[in-house]
């Protein structure tokens, strides 16, 4: 029997096509209309700004940028340090599960939570980042401490103990891994703390919101460019060496000009995120009805829409990772094309879903397909980068053939495995991605738990957040499962050494 053909009797390739099904079922129930009147006049001005960006109307592009820089620096340091105290401690149920609800809420979803309870200070930036991050960070240390030869720890703690086995045995064998995730995670970092300023912190997502909102094009693409190009050169200035002096600097740099209430804080936790129906002492029928109604009426269509979106999205992201990795393939394109292909790929992944979207959203309008475009293309490019990456380590046969016939026979094939791994690593990412949207007015949970935010009905937010986090999970687990029965291996060393863009 041929490759090709084992290929497509594969479990691996009927699962793909159950995705692909379920996809297309989701596609009637889906709002993916265009409600904006001349939607090409508008993407016409939007590259026109390309032409000649400016930063000149901007106050302070720059210390948006460092503020940018501080934010990410200070959160991501934080988390892994947490993270990495956490992972010691992974085995233990309770430290997973918290750890599993924690970061299965969005960075924003942690902001808008903390701006109530601090406001604008710089506290609600560096929490909404930090905790995320920190449940994240344990989860991953734990598995790269899980996957590591403990041949030499087990010898060692038998005489030194297991404190020092571990910094003398475990720590240096496992060390670059740890480096190198820690400076992806940065990068991540960087994009989460962009956003962070469409909530009002004053980073570039900040004066990103404002220009896009006045047509100001040539503002956007400045900012932008501006991003790429911090992103691009992370290799060259996050240096290890350079990181305590960074952490040092940034608390200085980040502006503070609010000051945290107690009162505010207090009245969160015994008034605000109580349920109405508690406050007002209607028992446990009052808060049964209350919760009944604020399910059919928001979080059911808001799960629905939510879930309906990621399917698609994933669907999309899978096929155009499989269109986009050749470009950086050496199996596809000489030394100058895979440059080119790079760099559009480091645009693409650079680019957060949320800033792709609110784009998308100005010129076409409030509907699921800016969101499910912006998802795919940001998540297609990082599955593309890294399964071009994993591509250039394959050894063709001598009589391999060329073009389309080596795509479809020889390579697909081989790194099909390889490829279904990232893109169920990827769903859960996807889904909390395509949760946060909502707050761009697409109605998924996150436009429900805006509106009860924007309401000042915090009790219902907290609840709507809840069920968010739980459907995060919920999918998580299923795609460990699938990737189990699958047989799909991706470990978290593999990550970490891939994941470094």
């Amino acid at each position: 029997m041929s490759k090709g053909l084992r290929f497509r009797r594969s479990p691996r390739w009927k699962v793909s096509w159950l995705f692909v099904f379920v996809a297309l079922a989701c596609l009637p129930f889906a709002d993916l209309s265009i409600s904006t009147y001349d939607p090409w006049a508008e993407l016409g001005r939007l590259f026109g700004g390309l032409l000649q960006p400016s930063l000149v109307a901007i106050e302070k592009p720059f210390e948006a940028l460092l503020q940018t820089l501080a934010f990410a620096i200070l959160g991501v340091s934080s988390g892994s340090l947490i993270g990495f105290g956490l992972a010691q401690l992974f085995h233990l149920r309770l430290v997973r599960i918290v750890c599993a609800s924690v970061r299965a809420i969005h960075e924003l979803f942690w902001a808008l939570i903390f701006l109530q309870i601090f406001g604008l200070h710089p506290l609600t930036g560096l929490l909404a980042l930090g905790l995320p991050y920190a449940a994240t960070f344990a989860k991953v240390y734990a598995e790269i401490l899980e996957e590591g030869d403990r041949r030499a720890y087990d010898t060692i703690r038998q005489s030194a103990g297991p404190t020092s086995a571990f910094f003398y045995a475990r720590l240096p064998d496992l060390w670059q891994h740890f480096v190198t995730y820690t400076g992806y995670r940065l990068e991540c970092g960087l994009r989460s703390s962009a956003v962070l300023g469409f909530v009002g912190l004053p980073t570039l997502g900040y004066y990103l919101s404002t220009a896009f909102l006045e047509g100001a094009y040539a503002e956007v693409w400045a900012l932008l460019i501006l991003f790429y190009l911090v992103i691009a050169s992370l290799r060259y200035w996050l240096r290890p060496k350079l990181l305590p002096l960074y952490i040092l600097i940034a608390p200085f740099i980040i502006a503070n000009d609010s000051e945290i209430s107690v009162d505010n804080i207090s009245r969160f936790f015994t008034q605000d995120i109580v349920p109405l129906p508690l406050r007002n002492s209607e028992g446990l029928s009052g808060l049964w009805q209350w919760f009944t109604e604020l399910f059919l009426t928001e979080a059911l269509p808001g799960i629905i829409n939510t879930l309906l979106l990621t399917q698609i999205a994933l669907v999309l992201t899978g096929l155009i990772a499989l269109i986009w990795f050749p470009l950086i393939s050496r199996l596809f394109f000489e030394r100058f094309g895979r440059l080119l292909g790079h760099l559009f790929l480091v645009i693409m992944r650079s680019t957060p879903e949320y800033i792709l979207a609110f784009i998308l959203l100005t010129l076409w309008g409030p509907s699921m397909l800016p969101a499910v475009i912006a998802l795919a293309l940001h998540n297609g490019a990082i599955i593309a980068h890294l399964m071009g990456r994993y591509s250039n380590t394959l050894s063709l046969r001598v009589d391999a053939t060329a073009g389309m016939n080596r795509y479809a026979y020889e390579v697909v094939p081989r790194i099909y495995n390889q490829f279904l791994a990232f893109l169920f690593y990827r769903w859960e990412i996807i889904q909390r991605e395509t949760a946060i949207l909502g707050i761009l007015g697409i109605t998924t949970l996150g436009f429900y738990i805006d509106s009860a935010i924007q309401d000042i009905r915090l009790d219902r937010a907290m609840v709507l957040i809840a069920i968010t986090a739980a459907l995060n999970v919920c999918i998580d687990s299923l795609s460990h499962y699938i990737r189990s029965k699958l047989r799909l291996s991706i470990g978290s060393q593999q990550i970490s050494a891939e994941s470094r863009r």
